[in-house]
């Protein structure tokens, strides 16, 4: 019994050894500031019939990782570990993604204190879609070549690519990134986002060792990798079925769509062609019927005095890029 319950904790060591190291590897080598300087010095490798950086493959092993664990999940099962799961996806997904680095740091819809700002934006770092500087820069980028060639994730080079095959194709994104200049001064002027772009592999691995010590294996596979996958593909459905399947109500000259299904699962970012429309604004479920959680969060933050300068599409705007058959 001993000896059994001996290399049952050996092999769970080893998978976090491995876990630990894919998380190191993906986040210490793509983050955006040094990513110029990294990846000439990383060796290419043809794969999938393309060429690609080592920092490509490292990247595949943490997102295929994270879906490993997933396969875990049934049979670690606990409320406890759910409800785990539950309150790190609202943090990490919600407070940490569609907020934060989308529609506060992104594209400025309303502002918060500092130190709230930060706190949320840290709160996305654990999301594991990389520090808010490349998030920031990335999605800058998307909106202003959305759908052409310029587009970090556009369908136009198939669903699977804008889905996240995208993220393993760092030559790729550099190439479409020559010549255009920096458009996150704002974020790289200050300290709290320069240091959590150098330090960013730290913070994950030190959330995943807290959750292995508070609760072992099961609180990995749900607090790390079945919320993680989950925050992953909620996200990457906005930038692939938001670009494919739905309906134009605005007049935006991309194929961003509405997408209720999508809007559901990402919290209301597949009302992807409202928010094309008025990037700037905080709510994209603009009709009463369309559900945004997002949104709902930040009504809430206003209220309590948290959330200003909110801002919303004005009326004569809306008439400008309204569709005839709208």
């Amino acid at each position: 019994m001993l000896l059994h319950t001996t290399r049952k904790t050996k092999k769970v060591k080893s998978l976090l050894i491995i876990i630990f190291s894919s998380i190191f590897y993906t986040t210490s080598v793509t983050t955006m500031g040094s990513e110029t300087e990294v990846t000439k010095k990383r060796m290419n490798v043809v794969l999938w019939g393309k060429k690609r950086k080592l920092l490509d493959i490292i990247n595949a092993i943490g997102v295929v990782t994270m879906h490993f664990l997933c396969l875990f999940a049934p049979f670690t099962f606990s409320w406890g570990a759910f409800l785990l799961y539950a309150v790190l996806f609202f943090m990490t997904g919600v407070l940490g993604i569609t907020i934060s680095y989308h529609r506060n740091l992104t594209h400025r819809s309303f502002k918060l204190p500092k130190w709230l700002e930060y706190f949320f934006a840290y709160c996305g770092a654990h999301a594991l879609q990389l520090d808010p500087i490349f998030w920031v820069s990335t999605h800058r980028y998307h909106h202003q070549f959305a759908d052409t060639e310029r587009d970090p994730h556009s369908p136009n080079e198939g669903f699977w690519y804008s889905h996240m095959n995208w993220i393993f194709d760092t030559i790729t994104l550099a190439e479409k990134r020559t010549g255009r200049r920096k458009n996150v001064d704002d974020l790289e002027k200050q300290l709290f986002y320069t240091f959590l772009q150098k330090t960013y592999f730290f913070h994950p691995i030190a959330l995943a060792a807290i959750l292995y010590a508070l609760g072992g294996f099961p609180y990995i596979v749900w607090g790390m990798g079945a919320r993680i996958v989950t925050v992953y593909h909620c996200t990457f459905l906005v930038n692939s079925a938001a670009h494919i399947w739905g309906k134009q109500t605005w007049n935006t000259g991309d194929d961003s769509k509405n997408n209720w299904f999508v809007a559901i699962v990402s919290c209301g970012e597949g009302w992807h062609n409202n928010h094309h429309a008025f990037p700037y604004s905080a709510r994209h479920g603009l009709e009463w019927w369309q559900i945004d959680v997002t949104w709902w969060v930040i009504m809430f933050l206003e209220a309590i005095g948290l959330a200003t300068d909110v801002k919303l599409p004005e009326e004569s705007h809306k008439k400008r890029l309204a569709l005839k058959n709208n």
